[in-house]
């Protein structure tokens, strides 16, 4: 029997006390943040973009704001867990997790389309350069959801197939958290939850033998989300930008195409974390609906032929 890599990650950078301090998901926004500005000011530099390199850091500073945060954070809610308007404060606890990227690119929409409007420049041409510098952010954080060991994969025997304890937490598994509870109680009494048996996996070996035996092999698919969300898409769209001249709001269409196609593909190995809908997974669903935006926004562009004026000393592909 293959010998499967158990995820152990602490979520913590480190510890104040208690379940207080820096996580590596909150540090994941902060990277994202900071690389996005960095791209998106050099695309202001090289006359890519409307913006002025001065305004560069206030947009993605709201951008951040009331684009990712809120909007992932209510796409979260209103897609995803409905049952969390019961609870009004756990809407807040966004240092737990919880974010949709529907939801994100709904707000950003929202936020470019008033920015855009604030300022007077061009909407499609400030979302065409935004779109480019976004897949770093959708890197960033499918590497945070696998160090969190959330949104695991579903179940596989490939060799790189690997064990989620936070399975345990599932409603759908509750044989083999009762088992897991069990064990865990012969090694430390105090260990009476799933809850506790993942909080302490970090710091006590034994637990991992334990799992071990329990645990089920999956795909671990918040890392194939990172390479295709990510790493593939933005050297599809750096490529677009930087080497082609295209008209505007067409490289916001092929985002939106491109991502949803990734998006479907990669829900086929991950465990979905919601009801189906129609028999596809929600992320499923919500994709095709950004196929047919990024189809209009490709077509409108094409039919448009604008292209945003260019600073002067810049020469744009031809």
């Amino acid at each position: 029997m293959l010998a499967y890599y158990l995820h152990d990650l602490n979520p913590f950078i480190f510890r104040i006390w208690g379940n207080f301090g820096p996580r590596w998901y909150g540090m994941a926004y902060v990277l994202a943040f900071l690389c996005g500005f960095l791209l998106l000011r050099l695309l202001a530099k090289r006359g890519y973009t409307q913006l002025r390199p001065e305004q560069v850091g206030d947009f993605i500073t709201w951008a951040a704001l009331f684009g990712v945060m809120l909007g992932g954070r209510l796409g979260y809610v209103f897609f995803y867990r409905p049952e969390m308007l019961r609870d009004p404060l756990s809407i807040v606890r966004v240092w737990e997790g919880g974010m949709s990227s529907h939801g994100g690119m709904i707000g950003l929409i929202v936020f470019t389309y008033w920015y855009a409007w604030r300022h007077k420049i061009s909407w499609m041409n400030l979302g065409d350069n935004l779109v480019v510098v976004a897949p770093i952010g959708l890197f960033f954080g499918r590497c945070a959801n696998f160090i969190n060991g959330e949104l695991y994969g579903r179940l596989t025997n490939l060799p790189w197939a690997m064990l989620f304890p936070k399975e345990l937490l599932d409603p759908a598994n509750v044989a083999e958290a009762e088992r897991a509870v069990a064990a865990a109680q012969r090694i430390d009494p105090s260990l009476t939850t799933p809850e506790a048996i993942v909080n302490a996996l970090p710091n006590e070996p034994r637990l991992r033998e334990m799992l071990r035996s329990i645990l089920t092999p999956r795909h671990p698919s918040q890392l194939y989300e990172a390479f295709l969300e990510g790493v593939v898409l933005f050297a599809i769209l750096w490529f677009v930008r930087t080497r082609t001249r295209q008209p505007d709001g067409v490289l916001t269409g092929l985002f939106f195409v491109c991502y949803a196609i990734f998006r479907i593909v990669v829900e086929y190995f991950r465990e979905p974390d919601a009801s189906l809908i129609a028999g596809f997974t929600r992320g499923q669903f919500f994709s095709f609906f950004l196929i047919a935006i990024g189809l209009a926004f490709i077509i409108i562009g094409k039919i448009r032929n604008r292209h945003a004026a260019a600073k002067p000393e810049v020469r744009l592909p031809a």
